[in-house]
């Protein structure tokens, strides 16, 4: 005989009392608000050390721009740069030219002063240099 109340779906299994064991019935998970409030706790420090990482280590406000490199020489280089410090704050950038197959011929660290953003630097080459840069700037 069909079973015709338009349900398609298999009657649950119907086990004998005791056999398998006892049946557990399905737990509703009921969350404390300390849970929550610990989370959130947690959370706002993770925001909190992110935010004091990037001031210290992130996008610095020392930004080097390379205005010309001239008199470039067999044994060294001129290079004009102009620094974006911080109110007050002295830099101490990372200057290098390298030769046209671009091979570093010459490399220092040059101290910017705080109040003088434009430089110029001469710098020292084991070759002759074609291109003189400022790689970055750090807090002095």
């Amino acid at each position: 005989m069909t079973d015709t109340t338009g349900s398609n779906a298999p009657p649950a299994p119907v086990f004998p009392p005791g056999r398998y064991g006892r049946r557990r019935e399905a737990r509703h998970v009921r969350r404390s608000p300390w849970v929550a409030a610990g989370l959130a706790c947690v959370v706002a420090a993770g925001v909190a050390l992110a935010v004091r990482g990037y001031r210290e280590f992130g996008d610095p406000a020392f930004t080097p721009q390379v205005i010309s490199y001239t008199d470039a020489t067999d044994t060294s280089i001129t290079i004009h740069y102009r620094v974006h410090l911080r109110s007050g704050a002295g830099a101490v950038c990372a200057v290098r030219a390298r030769s046209r197959d671009g091979t570093v011929v010459g490399r220092a660290d040059a101290a910017v002063p705080a109040g003088a953003p434009v430089q110029r630097y001469v710098l020292r080459t084991t070759g002759r240099p074609f291109v003189g840069e400022v790689l970055r700037c750090r807090p002095a």
